[in-house]
């Protein structure tokens, strides 16, 4: 090669002694390499200092043109969460050219998959990315998960910022809205624990999902049942506002009698007060998934990363009764 000129594809293959095709399936991650020669190549690449084009990365981007977000079958599609989220991603893939599609049916059995996957609400053991992978579509997960590219809140910290804010308005007898098996649900309520742990103080946690129906029919069975607290941390603002509305119609009054808050920082819920929330950055979350995504077709290694969470104060929190903070 000459000194000052662009090293090329043609460059990476001759010196690795492979196909132009072998090369770009390196760089996109695909998985019929086999791991030898995948690193013939990518020593070459690094001998050579090669960088792929940021150009080339946005027409292999472009290739085909369908990014796939891939729910849970129970995931409702018209969840606020998931519409802010995918205006956040059609912000910036629309002016590409990408369609977002949804995919809500069993991968395995879709006769062509999407150019790439957004996987949300994986679980422990979840098959779809390893599926994915098997069928060499980068994908990265709305989660975390090691060895996986994926976006995340900070929902540990979340949590914890949250169940502070009521321990300092001097809530001592505190309940977590939201015990499940779901990463999220999981990550929030170790985050509550761990507050209320450093304050001295147990939690109580009531089985509910993200909805405000279920949020509703879980405090209202809880209270009837006989389960008492002063300060709720919900781990959605949907199933805040459930449980708002539950307390209400027991004649509970919010913030007066029981303080609130809850997760996400959606812009709009059915209830009369401003929630206390802990608000997400979605269109963070959606834009660093994006670039993942294309880490992932580049053929980078697997990374992760966290995304700040901001605590915001509203009108359902109070300090307890007879309480001062």
């Amino acid at each position: 090669m000459n000194p000052g000129t662009r090293t090329t594809i043609d460059d990476i293959a001759r010196e690795a002694g492979v196909s132009k095709g072998t090369v770009s399936r390196v760089l996109n991650g695909h998985p019929t390499v086999a791991d030898r020669t995948r690193a013939r190549v990518q020593a070459v690449m690094a001998r050579l200092d090669y960088a792929p084009d940021p150009a080339a990365r946005h027409l292999s981007w472009r290739t085909g043109q369908t990014l796939g977000l891939s729910l849970d079958r129970d995931d409702p599609l018209l969840h606020p969460y998931h519409v802010l989220l995918r205006r956040a991603l059609e912000s910036q893939t629309a002016p590409q050219g990408v369609q977002l599609v949804d995919l809500r049916a069993d991968l395995t059995r879709m006769a062509r998959l999407p150019s790439a996957v957004l996987v949300m609400h994986a679980v422990e053991g979840d098959p779809r990315p390893a599926y994915l992978r098997s069928r060499g579509v980068p994908c990265v997960l709305i989660g975390h998960q090691p060895g996986e590219f994926w976006v995340a809140p900070e929902d540990v910290g979340g949590a914890r910022l949250a169940t502070d804010h009521l321990i300092r308005a001097g809530h001592r007898q505190l309940a977590f809205l939201g015990h499940g098996d779901s990463q999220v649900a999981q990550d929030r309520e170790r985050g509550c624990r761990d507050s209320a742990r450093a304050a001295g103080l147990d939690v109580q946690a009531i089985t509910s999902d993200f909805t405000v129906l279920g949020g509703y029919r879980a405090v209202r069975r809880a209270w009837e049942t006989g389960t008492r607290f002063t300060g709720l941390f919900a781990q959605s603002d949907e199933s805040a506002a459930g449980a708002v509305a539950a307390l209400e119609d027991l004649g509970v009054d919010v913030p007066g009698q029981v303080s609130v808050v809850g997760f996400d920082g959606l812009p709009e819920l059915p209830i009369r007060q401003t929630l206390t929330t802990v608000a997400q950055d979605i269109p963070r979350i959606a834009a660093t998934a994006l670039a993942l995504v294309q880490d992932a077709i580049s053929g980078q290694a697997p990374r992760g990363e966290f995304i700040p969470v901001q605590l915001i104060p509203g009108a359902t929190v109070a300090p307890p009764p007879g309480g001062t903070p």
